[in-house]
């Protein structure tokens, strides 16, 4: 088995905000971030697999990023997150339940579609905030 991973880039918006609370105890938490602020985000996806004797690839690094842009980046980039997304409805868009939910959509087209595993999202909010989900 051997890994490979592909880098796509957008912007979108969110909020840290639970709107059972109030502000007070929304800033307590989450401090400037409970309040609306946007991100140039990174996504990474690291899958898993058996090189092909005919290509030399685990998977086409063109075929990831077309499903990666089609899959999820057209759907979140220059959104607010909170609102705007679908897949993101009903829960709290933070990095880790952001990580989470890429993962539900691209685990089950990527083994389909491609043969390969799903291995690891990573997904960058900021140089210094990061969270890595392997699906497990």
């Amino acid at each position: 088995m051997i890994q490979i991973t592909r880098r796509e880039t957008f912007n979108a918006a969110h909020r840290l905000y639970n709107p059972r609370w109030s502000e007070e105890k929304n800033f307590g938490v989450f401090g400037p971030c409970s309040r609306v602020h946007g991100h140039n985000w990174e996504l990474f996806v690291t899958v898993e697999g058996e090189v092909s004797e005919e290509t030399g690839f685990v998977i086409d690094l063109k075929a990831l990023s077309r499903t990666m842009r089609e899959e999820v980046i057209s759907k979140v980039d220059h959104t607010y997150l909170n609102e705007d997304v679908e897949f993101l409805k009903g829960k709290l868009p933070t990095t880790e339940n952001f990580a989470m939910a890429v993962w539900k959509i691209l685990q089950p087209v990527l083994r389909e579609k491609y043969g390969v595993e799903l291995y690891r999202i990573k997904l960058t909010e900021t140089a210094n905030h990061f969270v890595e989900y392997f699906g497990k």
